[in-house]
């Protein structure tokens, strides 16, 4: 369904294209086909059709300067031109799929065919009924209105079916519209900066249009095709599309051709754009892929397309997608194993399930023995022929009562238990200001061990504000006064402030009145020309002087220059060149200072030590972060060779040495002391000065004075991880990273290394789990390797954003503290759930078991059992999955890998409550009619009506399941089970409304549910013995865990196996054979996929007659592209990928010119 969309889409535009294609000066085709071209063909190809960009722009009738004049009707024609900026996605699932892929549960599908042949024998009567011969020891006498309600059983099986079909699809789909909800908005939020008439705007990238002139940016992703104007220093990481993962170096006259869906790793620039949508390179490549569909395939898409302009290397949102419980258990396969929850729960689920079915076989084979054995041994009847099938009926009766153990045993309630869970945590935590792009980032980060995390803008308010400055020859502990600085002095300071920043950095006027003035653009910068202004300057006049255009070179910051520098054209033809950065690296480039007069004097390393012991050290230890402003003249001739940047960026002349503060936020030391409290290591990654580091640190609580930890450089932590060959080894990263709290002046590699380094550890007993934030284009690879990624929802780059796991809409530190107290709640929820479900389990296998073999029927019928098994277990899973977090959850230490699902505590609890309520059904159905004088409901025969006796006892059961709800609340062995019980108004909902359809089904429900009415005082010692749970829950918790030795084994149980697993295969995910085939069947369908894709660009090239490199290329691109999905998928599958994808790409030349 979803290959029509696209399709019909594509077919649109080309329609419109053809007949309005005149209005413009160039056409829709004609622009793809250019944007097909990389490199000199790209330059070639504008310079013979066009002239320059400049002239296409004119065709596009647009402006390089102002911009689109951004009017209603020129937008509104241009989008039915050239297309919209919007990739259609998948229709989602109908409702009646998810209901089909609801009825493949196998456990189901048992039960339906138990149904259907019940109910077909019932409507069979064969001639030998009435032959005495054929009824067995419990053939008494049956009425003939008791014989015709045979079929209701089945059709009561059936019906409970459809129920639990309904449930499970309802949820899927609210799942889906939930988490297409959640992907819209981050669309919405996704903006990009264009220039319209003459003013620079931000708008939503679906709104970009052909024509428009938009300023690319350090981090950005491109969100449409285009072609360069003017650029700086741009570098484009075009792996997504290319494969290749060296950075492209962009410029108009060499290479401007600017792809959707790749990042911008370095520099600045501005672009006309040219293609949008289904039209650029990411969307075309869409079309193609979206001409088959396989279902996995289309999900990883779905999520893909929709996550903001299209990435390629989006992470498959598999486990958020609609789809069933299994999806979760596979969910976050880009991670390299399961979330520590799924790898325990799917051990769990499999143990109970073979538990299950050992024990309903068992059933089967014990009441078909003791009937043959009762019927043809004991008594001696021959077989007759015409008493077959009343004999099958039998046979039929005792394979439901087995299946109905077996349905018993599974826990249906915890697939949805989890996904209710964690979706309802996911909405919750938007309020918390964090925004989960993958579900089970949720959970894991309830076992977070360690944060590491950057300083600035999340420990810090990112508002940064110059305190010190150091000029000519003064350190002023204030801002000075400006009469007390040189006028030359003053000027070139100015110049090197305003020119040397980004144009897009501003300081605009306060939104509301008494408000601090707007900071726009990087905050560094913004601090830097608030200083300008404190110096009753302003940087506009200079800007507007020098604009952007004029700008001769420029070298923007990146985290191994850790400086920037503008070169400018004076009027007499010599050339300046404006420097900032880091203080420590600038001052070194320095060798000379401007004195109290403004006149340049000579600088010695000496005299810069003695300038870094007075004035740096200072600034850095009251947690300033130093910036020296510098600059250097150039002759006009001979020009200097710009390239050469190691000459360039050197005997610089030092302006100034400014301290900038940005102030810890208030709540972070807080958060801090709840994470150290809740067992979760801090530590900080930033590129400041070590001083700087430290005395936030020390600010943050992150260390304390008398502590024993380490402070480390970048430089200093990679001689210590290396050994002689320069390699990293893990032993040495062991004898560090424990103590280790702040790394400064760190390079992105840094941080990855740390990192991997903790997560490969194996220096404690349980493997740390790490969570990492992080905001620049450079963190991408720590916030994929971390166990979960944050990424700063404000100041983060979109490249981040893709990497991330969790977004914090608020860039705050304590946001993270909330989503860690989520992640314990959604754990906890799943243990309170387990602790109520095994104990239903538990009891009514047990029931079933011994009920059956005793008194060949269970005293549960089948349609009971479902009703307590399917509908309450959904319910209680509502109602126990919605417990709202609480702060004692941040007093305990994280679970950790090797920690048992079911704890000693919660063993002692299942098992004291299955003892309770065994002991007190078996009275009821030994001596229960003695007890209530009513007549005995054993040994009924086959159709015989409901017996008061029976009802009572499932009335009971019921009773004790919902008092024993309320117990377990509480997983940790507290008393007060009713604590905060009424913050959860779902649960009290849900906790009365069993409790009244219960008294529905009793009063009411007659034969289906084999239930007779009760009288009140019947239904006073049902809810009373009901009471006893709670009584009896105090006493469990009385007893001691520690006394009950023998319990750690069952608590263990879960975890047998997978310890040493966990430890051998850390990097090879446990993959279960359906996925294994999954995945390969993904494989061979790339392949198929990029044959076809082959074919058709071949075809249609020669049709076009184009260049034939653009079809290859594109071969190229679309194979890396498959590689990258399966690469994705599961790291360990890197070369097998590959290995398979390699017959289909094209020979190396072929595709290196891609």
């Amino acid at each position: 369904m979803g290959d029509m969309t696209n399709s019909d889409f594509y077919s649109k535009n080309q329609r419109n294209e053809s007949s309005h294609g005149g209005e413009f000066g160039c056409t829709m085709e004609e622009l793809r086909s250019l944007m097909e071209l990389r490199g000199t063909e790209a330059v070639v190809k504008i310079k013979e059709t066009y002239g320059d960009t400049e002239a296409i722009c004119r065709r596009l009738r647009t402006s390089p300067v102002e911009g689109l004049p951004g009017t209603a009707p020129d937008l509104e024609k241009r989008k039915q031109i050239f297309g919209q900026n919007f990739i259609p996605p998948k229709k989602p699932k109908t409702f009646l799929q998810l209901v089909w892929e609801a009825l493949q549960d196998v456990t189901l599908i048992i039960l339906e065919i138990a149904a259907i042949i019940s109910l077909g024998l019932s409507f069979y009567h064969p001639p030998g009924e009435s032959n005495e011969g054929c009824a067995t020891a419990q053939g008494g006498a049956e009425d003939e209105g008791e014989a015709e309600a045979g079929w209701i059983e089945g059709a009561a099986i059936l019906l409970s079916v459809i129920c639990v079909v309904l449930v499970t699809a309802f949820n899927d789909w609210s799942k889906e519209k939930q988490f297409r909800g959640l992907q819209s908005r981050i669309e919405q939020e996704q903006k990009f900066t264009v220039v319209r008439a003459g003013q620079v705007v931000q708008i939503p990238v679906a709104e970009i249009v052909v024509g428009d002139i938009a300023q690319v940016k350090y981090g950005d992703l491109l969100p449409a095709d285009g072609l360069l104007l003017q650029g700086n220093d741009l570098k484009i990481d075009e792996s997504s599309l290319t494969g290749e993962s060296d950075q492209v170096r962009k410029s108009p006259d060499k290479d401007p051709a600017l792809l959707s869906g790749t990042h911008v790793m370095e520099g600045s620039g501005r672009m006309v754009v040219t293609a949008v949508g289904v039209n650029s390179q990411t969307g075309i490549i869409f079309t193609l892929l979206g001409a088959g569909g396989e279902e996995e395939e289309k999900k990883d898409k779905k999520a893909k397309q929709q996550d903001g302009a299209a990435a390629m290397e989006m992470q498959p949102l598999k486990s958020a997608e609609g789809g069933d419980a299994d999806d979760k258990k596979k969910a976050n396969t880009h991670k390299k194993e399961k979330s520590v929850l799924q790898g325990k729960l799917t051990k769990l689920a499999v143990q109970i399930g073979k538990a299950g079915l050992v024990m309903s076989a068992i059933t089967v084979i014990i009441l078909v023995l003791y009937f043959t054995v009762d019927t043809f041994v004991v008594n001696k009847k021959p077989w007759l022929p015409e008493c077959t099938p009343v004999y099958v009926q039998y046979f039929v009766k005792f394979f439901i009562i087995g299946v109905t153990v077996l349905v018993v045993a599974v826990p249906e309630g915890l697939p949805l238990a989890v996904t209710i869970s964690l979706a309802y945590s996911v909405k919750k935590m938007m309020k918390d200001n964090n925004l989960v792009r993958h579900l089970d980032a949720c959970e894991t980060m309830g076992n977070a061990t360690a944060i590491c995390s950057d300083k600035t803008g999340t420990l810090t308010t990112n508002r940064m504000t110059v305190v010190q400055a150091y000029v000519g020859d003064v350190h002023y502990k204030e801002i000075p006064d400006p009469s007390s600085i040189n006028a030359k002095t003053m000027e070139l300071l100015v110049n090197a402030i305003a020119i040397n920043s980004a144009y897009t950095t501003k300081i605009l006027p306060p939104e509301k009145e008494g408000a601090l003035p707007r900071q726009v653009g990087n905050k560094t910068e913004c601090g830097l020309l608030g200083f300008v202004l404190d110096l009753k300057q302003d940087y506009e006049p200079v800007r507007s002087q020098v604009p952007e255009e004029k700008l001769y070179k420029v070298y923007t910051f990146n985290s191994v220059r850790k400086s920037m520098s503008t070169v400018v054209r004076l009027p007499d033809e010599s050339f300046r060149m404006y420097s900032k950065g880091a203080s420590e690296i600038v001052l070194k480039k320095c060798c000379k200072i401007l004195s109290g007069a403004g006149e340049p004097r000579v600088f010695r390393p000496r005299d810069r030590d003695e300038m870094v012991k007075k004035v740096i050290e200072p600034m850095a230890c009251d947690g300033l972060r130093t910036i020296c402003v510098a600059y250097r003249d150039f002759p006009s001739s001979p020009e200097p060779d710009w390239d050469n940047e190691n000459d360039i960026l050197n005997d610089l002349t030092c302006i100034c040495v400014v301290g900038i503060e940005d102030p810890v936020r208030p709540e972070v030391p807080e958060a801090i002391r709840k994470c150290q409290r809740a067992g979760i290591t801090v530590r900080m990654v930033t590129g400041d000065n070590i001083n700087t580091a430290r005395a936030i640190a020390i600010k943050c609580g992150i260390i304390h004075p008398g502590e024993d930890f380490l402070c480390l450089e970048g430089k200093e932590f990679n001689r210590r991880i290396r050994n002689e060959k320069g390699e990293i080894e893990q032993e040495r990263i062991d004898k560090i990273w424990p103590k280790l709290r702040v790394l400064a002046r760190s390079s992105p590699t840094d941080k990855h290394t740390l990192v991997k380094g903790i997560i490969d550890s194996t220096h404690t007993e349980q493997r740390q789990v790490v969570a990492v934030t992080g905001d620049g284009t450079n963190d991408g690879p720590a916030l994929k390797k971390a166990d979960v990624g944050f990424a700063m929802g404000i100041a983060g780059t979109d490249v981040a954003k893709e990497a991330s796991d969790i977004i914090l809409t608020d860039d705050n530190f304590s946001s993270i503290v909330k989503a860690v107290m989520w992640g314990r709640n959604v754990y906890d929820s799943i243990s309170k759930f387990l602790q109520f479900q095994l104990t239903v389990n538990v009891v009514a296998v047990i029931v079933a078991f011994t009920g059956a073999c005793i008194t060949q029927d269970s005293p549960l019928k089948a349609v009971q059992m479902l009703w307590v098994n399917l509908i309450m277990d959904t319910f209680a899973s509502l109602a126990l999955a919605t417990e709202p977090p609480t702060e004692t959850l941040l007093l305990r230490k994280p679970y950790g890998r090797n920690k048992p699902l079911i704890s000693r505590t919660m063993m002692k609890n299942i098992l004291g409550h299955a003892v309770y309520q065994l002991t007190l059904i078996f009275t009821l159905l030994f001596v229960g009619e003695k007890m209530f004088q009513i007549d005995s409901g054993r040994n009924a025969p086959l159709h015989s009506p409901p017996s008061e006796h029976y009802t009572i006892i499932f009335n009971t059961f019921v009773m004790m399941q919902l008092f024993n709800e309320i117990n377990a609340r509480k997983i940790h062995g507290e008393r007060n089970v009713f604590d905060g019980i009424f913050r959860n108004p779902i649960f009290c909902t849900i906790v009365l409304g069993t409790f009244a359809i219960q008294i529905v089904i009793v009063q009411f429900g007659g034969k289906p549910f084999s239930c007779s009415p009760l009288q009140l005082d019947q239904w006073m010692w049902c809810i009373f013995i009901g009471l006893g749970e709670l009584v009896w829950g105090q006493v469990i918790a009385t007893i001691p865990t520690s006394r009950l030795k023998f319990l750690k084994e069952a608590g263990r149980l879960t975890q047998k196996e997978e310890i040493p697993e966990e430890e051998l295969n850390e990097d090879v995910e446990e993959i279960d054979h359906a996925e294994r085939e999954l995945r390969r069947g993904q494989i061979l369908w790339f392949r198929g996929l990029n044959r076809i894709q082959t074919q058709i660009e071949v075809v249609n090239t020669f049709k076009s007659g184009a260049s034939f490199q653009g079809a290859l290329r594109r071969q190229s691109s679309v194979t890396s592209q498959s590689q990258d999905v399966a690469n994705l998928s599961s790291p360990s599958r890197v070369s097998l990928s590959n290995a398979l994808s390699s017959p289909t790409s094209l020979p190396p030349a072929a595709a290196g010119q891609g």
